[in-house]
């Protein structure tokens, strides 16, 4: 959809929101591309916003290093609409989520009151589905200040949206620098081929049964070139543990799925 109709659109919505009285509205694209609006606790309960394209574009904004991408999703095989670089990385961590079993980006326009009356609206970046049924709606702000005062009136509206259905809005922070890098590393490796050849990740799953160096396990399989593949992959999808927060390299602590490092408890809870 083009700027001018997408503006065109919006404003149809949104006086329709004001026609159609109090409480929120959902905006969507269904899977030919057809704006459709609906009362949010419908939509909410009814439409697979995981399937969705973008019900706007990503903004190009000029001199930014990162623009409007696509991520490829290792949870549902597809393409997922990103319009950050702090939006890619919050899809990556969600990616990761055994929990998380549908993703989209920008799927959904909400459309609301103000107490003076005045239609709002607001498009959250990020849409993931939880095994259970519920939903995420997430922003991801490069810094806490991002969008302004209206970002963060717009936050508490779709917040309330949110809880009305039983689901969750978060504005999530940027992540630590060495989480980030190492998740963008094993990213690398979150396809499918990379579990290698039959029978690769069965041995590289009992290297590790006990926590050891990341090289000494993975020479314990066979040749690293072969091997670190096949353990990088096991590490984004959770088949294997370590230590994120700490800068990827050889002597790394790897262990089985669900191990914990007990040197990292020292000093209270992380």
């Amino acid at each position: 959809m083009s700027s001018t109709g997408a503006a065109r659109h919006r404003s149809r919505a949104e006086r329709a929101a004001v026609d159609q009285g109090s409480g929120f509205e959902a905006v969507f694209l269904d899977p030919v591309g057809q704006a459709v609006q609906q009362r949010w606790a419908d939509a909410a309960m009814t439409v697979a916003f995981e399937d969705l394209a973008p019900v706007s574009a990503f903004p190009v904004v000029p001199g930014r290093r990162w623009g409007p991408g696509l991520w490829w999703s290792a949870t549902t095989g597809r393409h997922v609409a990103a319009g950050s670089n702090a939006m890619r990385t919050q899809l990556m961590v969600l990616d990761r989520d055994a929990d998380v079993t549908g993703l989209a980006g920008r799927p959904v326009r909400l459309l609301w009151r103000n107490r003076r009356g005045q239609v709002r609206s607001w498009v959250p970046q990020l849409f993931a589905r939880r095994a259970d049924g519920t939903a995420l709606l997430a922003d991801c702000p490069g810094h806490p200040g991002a969008g302004g005062e209206r970002a963060v009136k717009a936050a508490e509206a779709v917040a309330q949206a949110c809880a009305d259905v039983g689901w969750t809005y978060r504005r999530i922070p940027p992540l630590d620098d060495v989480l980030a890098a190492n998740l963008k590393w094993l990213a690398g490796y979150r396809h499918p081929r990379n579990a290698g050849r039959p029978g690769l990740m069965a041995a590289v799953g009992e290297a590790f049964t006990r926590p050891r160096p990341l090289i000494e396990g993975t020479e314990a399989v066979g040749d690293p070139i072969e091997v670190l593949p096949c353990v990088f992959h096991a590490l984004w999808h959770g088949r294997l543990t370590a230590d994120l927060d700490t800068p990827l390299h050889e002597r790394l602590l790897v262990g089985p799925q669900g191990w914990s490092d007990p040197s990292k408890k020292e000093g209270g809870a992380r």
